[in-house]
Protein backbone atom coordinates (compact mmCIF):
# COMPACT_ATOMS: atom_id res chain seq x y z
CA UNK A 1 0.00 0.00 0.00
CA UNK A 2 1.50 3.45 -0.92
CA UNK A 3 2.64 5.66 1.94
CA UNK A 4 0.88 8.94 2.67
CA UNK A 5 3.03 12.12 2.54
CA UNK A 6 3.04 12.28 6.34
CA UNK A 7 4.11 8.68 6.88
CA UNK A 8 7.51 8.69 8.66
CA UNK A 9 10.40 7.26 6.66
CA UNK A 10 13.01 5.40 8.70
CA UNK A 11 16.57 6.47 7.96
CA UNK A 12 19.01 3.73 7.03
CA UNK A 13 21.93 5.59 8.62
CA UNK A 14 20.59 6.92 11.88
CA UNK A 15 17.41 4.99 12.59
CA UNK A 16 15.57 8.33 12.89
CA UNK A 17 12.22 9.10 11.32
CA UNK A 18 11.76 11.60 8.54
CA UNK A 19 8.61 13.59 7.83
CA UNK A 20 8.02 16.55 5.49
CA UNK A 21 7.97 18.85 8.53
CA UNK A 22 11.30 17.51 9.78
CA UNK A 23 12.89 18.10 6.38
CA UNK A 24 11.48 21.64 6.15
CA UNK A 25 12.72 22.46 9.65
CA UNK A 26 16.18 21.13 8.79
CA UNK A 27 16.25 23.29 5.65
CA UNK A 28 15.34 26.34 7.72
CA UNK A 29 18.09 25.61 10.24
CA UNK A 30 20.66 25.44 7.47
CA UNK A 31 19.26 28.57 5.79
CA UNK A 32 19.37 30.48 9.09
CA UNK A 33 23.09 29.78 9.30
CA UNK A 34 23.54 31.71 6.06
CA UNK A 35 24.30 28.64 3.97
CA UNK A 36 23.45 28.53 0.27
CA UNK A 37 23.11 24.73 0.23
CA UNK A 38 19.97 24.47 2.37
CA UNK A 39 18.20 22.58 -0.41
CA UNK A 40 20.79 20.03 -1.44
CA UNK A 41 19.95 16.48 -0.42
CA UNK A 42 23.54 15.88 0.60
CA UNK A 43 23.53 18.78 3.07
CA UNK A 44 20.07 17.89 4.34
CA UNK A 45 21.10 14.30 4.81
CA UNK A 46 24.00 15.45 6.98
CA UNK A 47 21.73 17.75 8.99
CA UNK A 48 19.16 15.02 9.57
CA UNK A 49 21.59 12.15 10.00
CA UNK A 50 19.68 10.35 7.26
CA UNK A 51 20.14 8.79 3.86
CA UNK A 52 19.83 11.78 1.48
CA UNK A 53 17.68 9.81 -0.96
CA UNK A 54 14.99 9.47 1.72
CA UNK A 55 14.14 13.15 1.15
CA UNK A 56 12.80 12.31 -2.29
CA UNK A 57 10.18 10.11 -0.70
CA UNK A 58 8.53 13.29 0.58
CA UNK A 59 9.46 15.92 -2.00
CA UNK A 60 9.46 15.33 -5.73
CA UNK A 61 12.59 17.44 -6.26
CA UNK A 62 14.62 20.34 -4.89
CA UNK A 63 12.16 22.89 -6.27
CA UNK A 64 9.18 21.38 -4.49
CA UNK A 65 11.15 21.46 -1.25
CA UNK A 66 12.15 25.11 -1.82
CA UNK A 67 8.53 26.16 -2.39
CA UNK A 68 7.39 24.32 0.73
CA UNK A 69 10.14 25.90 2.83
CA UNK A 70 9.37 29.34 1.42
CA UNK A 71 5.70 28.96 2.26
CA UNK A 72 6.68 28.04 5.82
CA UNK A 73 8.64 31.32 6.07
CA UNK A 74 5.55 33.21 4.89
CA UNK A 75 3.75 31.63 7.83
CA UNK A 76 6.37 33.17 10.13
CA UNK A 77 5.70 36.57 8.55
CA UNK A 78 1.95 36.26 9.05
CA UNK A 79 2.37 35.13 12.65
CA UNK A 80 4.28 38.35 13.38
CA UNK A 81 1.36 40.61 12.38
CA UNK A 82 -0.81 41.67 15.34
CA UNK A 83 -4.60 41.49 15.17
CA UNK A 84 -6.76 44.59 14.95
CA UNK A 85 -4.54 46.81 12.80
CA UNK A 86 -5.96 49.20 10.22
CA UNK A 87 -5.03 48.69 6.57
CA UNK A 88 -1.97 50.95 6.67
CA UNK A 89 -0.49 49.31 9.74
CA UNK A 90 -1.22 45.84 8.35
CA UNK A 91 0.87 46.69 5.30
CA UNK A 92 3.61 48.18 7.46
CA UNK A 93 3.64 45.07 9.66
CA UNK A 94 3.68 42.82 6.60
CA UNK A 95 6.63 44.76 5.19
CA UNK A 96 8.57 44.66 8.46
CA UNK A 97 7.90 40.96 8.98
CA UNK A 98 8.82 40.12 5.39
CA UNK A 99 12.17 41.87 5.70
CA UNK A 100 12.95 40.30 9.08
CA UNK A 101 12.21 36.77 7.86
CA UNK A 102 14.06 37.25 4.56
CA UNK A 103 17.18 38.38 6.43
CA UNK A 104 16.79 35.45 8.82
CA UNK A 105 16.76 32.98 5.90
CA UNK A 106 18.64 34.87 3.15
CA UNK A 107 18.89 32.01 0.67
CA UNK A 108 15.11 31.59 0.82
CA UNK A 109 14.33 35.32 0.68
CA UNK A 110 16.64 35.94 -2.26
CA UNK A 111 15.39 32.98 -4.28
CA UNK A 112 11.70 33.62 -3.69
CA UNK A 113 11.85 37.25 -4.84
CA UNK A 114 11.09 35.91 -8.32
CA UNK A 115 8.94 32.91 -7.45
CA UNK A 116 5.46 32.04 -6.22
CA UNK A 117 4.83 29.18 -3.79
CA UNK A 118 1.20 28.54 -4.82
CA UNK A 119 0.61 27.31 -1.28
CA UNK A 120 -1.64 28.22 1.69
CA UNK A 121 0.47 30.90 3.36
CA UNK A 122 1.07 32.71 0.09
CA UNK A 123 -2.68 32.75 -0.47
CA UNK A 124 -3.08 34.28 3.00
CA UNK A 125 -0.56 37.02 2.19
CA UNK A 126 -2.38 37.84 -1.04
CA UNK A 127 -5.68 37.94 0.86
CA UNK A 128 -4.15 40.32 3.43
CA UNK A 129 -2.88 42.77 0.80
CA UNK A 130 -6.10 42.68 -1.22
CA UNK A 131 -8.09 43.25 1.96
CA UNK A 132 -5.90 46.26 2.76
CA UNK A 133 -6.27 47.94 -0.64
CA UNK A 134 -10.03 47.32 -0.66
CA UNK A 135 -10.32 48.78 2.83
CA UNK A 136 -8.44 51.81 1.52
CA UNK A 137 -11.19 52.30 -1.06
CA UNK A 138 -10.02 50.50 -4.20
CA UNK A 139 -11.76 47.65 -5.96
CA UNK A 140 -11.82 45.76 -9.23
CA UNK A 141 -8.87 46.23 -11.56
CA UNK A 142 -7.48 49.02 -9.36
CA UNK A 143 -7.38 46.76 -6.31
CA UNK A 144 -5.69 44.03 -8.35
CA UNK A 145 -2.96 46.24 -9.80
CA UNK A 146 -2.25 47.91 -6.45
CA UNK A 147 -1.99 44.51 -4.79
CA UNK A 148 0.64 43.59 -7.38
CA UNK A 149 2.43 46.88 -6.82
CA UNK A 150 2.69 46.21 -3.08
CA UNK A 151 3.54 42.52 -3.33
CA UNK A 152 6.11 42.83 -6.10
CA UNK A 153 7.76 45.88 -4.53
CA UNK A 154 8.18 44.16 -1.17
CA UNK A 155 9.48 40.97 -2.79
CA UNK A 156 12.01 42.92 -4.84
CA UNK A 157 13.38 44.89 -1.92
CA UNK A 158 13.55 42.13 0.68
CA UNK A 159 14.95 39.76 -1.95
CA UNK A 160 17.69 42.25 -2.78
CA UNK A 161 18.57 42.69 0.90
CA UNK A 162 18.60 38.93 1.45
CA UNK A 163 20.79 38.27 -1.59
CA UNK A 164 23.28 40.85 -0.35
CA UNK A 165 23.85 38.83 2.84
CA UNK A 166 25.04 35.89 0.75
CA UNK A 167 28.05 37.84 -0.54
CA UNK A 168 31.39 37.41 1.22
CA UNK A 169 31.96 39.84 4.12
CA UNK A 170 34.84 41.58 2.33
CA UNK A 171 32.67 42.19 -0.74
CA UNK A 172 29.91 43.71 1.41
CA UNK A 173 32.42 45.87 3.29
CA UNK A 174 33.83 47.28 0.04
CA UNK A 175 30.36 48.10 -1.28
CA UNK A 176 29.31 49.76 1.95
CA UNK A 177 32.46 51.89 2.09
CA UNK A 178 32.12 53.13 -1.48
CA UNK A 179 29.94 56.12 -0.50
CA UNK A 180 32.68 57.35 1.84
CA UNK A 181 35.58 56.57 -0.49
CA UNK A 182 35.13 56.34 -4.27
CA UNK A 183 32.06 58.58 -4.40
CA UNK A 184 33.70 61.24 -2.25
CA UNK A 185 36.71 61.40 -4.61
CA UNK A 186 34.73 62.19 -7.77
CA UNK A 187 35.45 65.36 -9.71
CA UNK A 188 33.04 68.20 -8.95
CA UNK A 189 32.98 69.37 -12.56
CA UNK A 190 31.95 65.99 -13.90
CA UNK A 191 29.61 64.99 -11.07
CA UNK A 192 28.30 68.17 -9.40
CA UNK A 193 25.22 66.62 -7.83
CA UNK A 194 27.05 63.64 -6.33
CA UNK A 195 29.82 65.79 -4.88
CA UNK A 196 27.33 68.34 -3.53
CA UNK A 197 25.47 65.62 -1.60
CA UNK A 198 28.41 63.34 -0.86
CA UNK A 199 28.14 63.55 2.93
CA UNK A 200 24.37 63.03 2.90
CA UNK A 201 24.61 60.06 0.55
CA UNK A 202 27.09 58.37 2.90
CA UNK A 203 24.71 58.76 5.83
CA UNK A 204 21.62 57.16 4.26
CA UNK A 205 20.64 53.94 6.05
CA UNK A 206 18.85 50.86 4.79
CA UNK A 207 16.19 51.44 7.45
CA UNK A 208 15.42 54.90 6.05
CA UNK A 209 15.18 53.54 2.52
CA UNK A 210 12.84 50.74 3.55
CA UNK A 211 10.55 53.02 5.53
CA UNK A 212 10.30 55.48 2.65
CA UNK A 213 9.50 52.71 0.18
CA UNK A 214 6.72 51.33 2.35
CA UNK A 215 5.24 54.78 3.00
CA UNK A 216 5.41 55.56 -0.73
CA UNK A 217 3.35 52.43 -1.46
CA UNK A 218 0.74 53.46 1.11
CA UNK A 219 0.64 57.01 -0.27
CA UNK A 220 0.13 55.69 -3.80
CA UNK A 221 -2.88 53.66 -2.65
CA UNK A 222 -4.33 56.62 -0.74
CA UNK A 223 -3.85 58.97 -3.69
CA UNK A 224 -5.58 56.64 -6.12
CA UNK A 225 -8.44 55.99 -3.67
CA UNK A 226 -9.01 59.74 -3.22
CA UNK A 227 -9.13 60.13 -6.99
CA UNK A 228 -11.99 57.65 -7.09
CA UNK A 229 -9.89 54.68 -8.17
CA UNK A 230 -9.45 55.96 -11.75
CA UNK A 231 -6.25 55.30 -13.62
Amino acid sequence: MPKSPDTPTRSKRAGSQLTPDAIIEASLRIAARGSEDAFTVRRLGEELGADPTAIYRHFRDKDELLLSVADRTLGEVLDSIPEGLDWKDRLRALAAGSLEVALKYPVVGSTMASRTTRRPNEFRVVELILGAVREAGLDGAEAAVHYRMVGDSLLAYVGQRAAYLLFAPDVRAADEASWSREYRLLDTGDFPHITHLGAELAEVTEEEIFELRVEALITAIETRARAGGRR
